[in-house]
């Protein structure tokens, strides 16, 4: 007898339908007669989420409890922004990696024709761009290596991040990592079509690119977590 088919947690087309409908009806009281459908659909991305955790807890440390936990509220924060619609028209999450030896996380974005998993640094603080940046001028072989392995290139093809426009204070214009120490943002990304979205392989795809990810993660947690002789802080 084969072997019935399991099918694993994924995304459902329904899910694209329901915030499609949202961006045309963002509104309170749309989204209030509209709640059990939202509830419905929330449910399943959750699924999806936990069964993400579980793959991802099997190679890294992680310090979120639970799928439902690393999702975001669809609640939009109006106050400081002229966009006053209340709702967010994606669903989105983050994965915290454990223990202040592993420095980065993980992010996952589904949106109709703007879906995309990303990792590392959206905003270090002073000292952690301070200590990234001597790292990187110290010797910026390493990070090269990693930037340039087949890995790297086949899921992200090159580091993203917001950068300055010149020599950050203190380092040489001419420096041969100028490059790499202009950025202010360390950010791995990789986007996904909406079919890829929508496959079973999904899953399997987002916990393969978060995999990718370690090694980067791993060279920054190394500098963010020595002090300047070397050794475990």
């Amino acid at each position: 007898m084969a072997k019935k088919h399991i099918s694993q947690p994924h995304i459902h087309p329904s899910g694209f339908n329901f915030l499609s409908k949202l961006k045309e009806n963002n509104n309170r009281d749309w989204f209030n007669t509209h709640k059990p459908t939202y509830q419905k659909e929330l449910a399943l991305v959750e699924e999806f989420a936990e069964a993400l955790l579980a793959e991802l807890s099997v190679h890294d440390l992680i310090e979120t409890p639970s799928g439902k936990k690393s999702l975001f509220r669809i609640y939009r924060d109006t106050r400081f922004s002229n966009d006053k619609t209340p709702y967010k028209t994606h669903w989105s999450g983050s994965f915290k990696r454990a223990t202040k030896f592993r420095r980065g996380g993980y992010y996952f974005h589904i949106e109709e024709g703007n879906s995309f998993v990303a990792g590392g640094f959206w905003g270090p603080v002073p000292e952690d761009l301070k200590r990234i940046r001597e790292e990187i001028a110290f010797d910026p072989a390493p990070l090269r290596k990693i930037l340039n392995s087949k890995s790297f290139k086949t899921f992200f093809k090159t580091l993203e991040g917001e950068q300055l426009k010149t020599a950050p204070k203190g380092f040489a214009p001419d420096h041969e990592a100028i490059d790499l120490l202009r950025h202010k943002q360390f950010v791995l990304v990789r986007k996904f079509s909406d079919k890829e979205v929508l496959s079973e392989d999904f899953l399997k795809e987002v916990n393969l690119t978060f995999k990718a990810m370690r090694p980067f993660l791993d060279y920054m947690s190394e500098a963010l977590t020595m002090d300047p002789n070397g050794l475990t802080e």
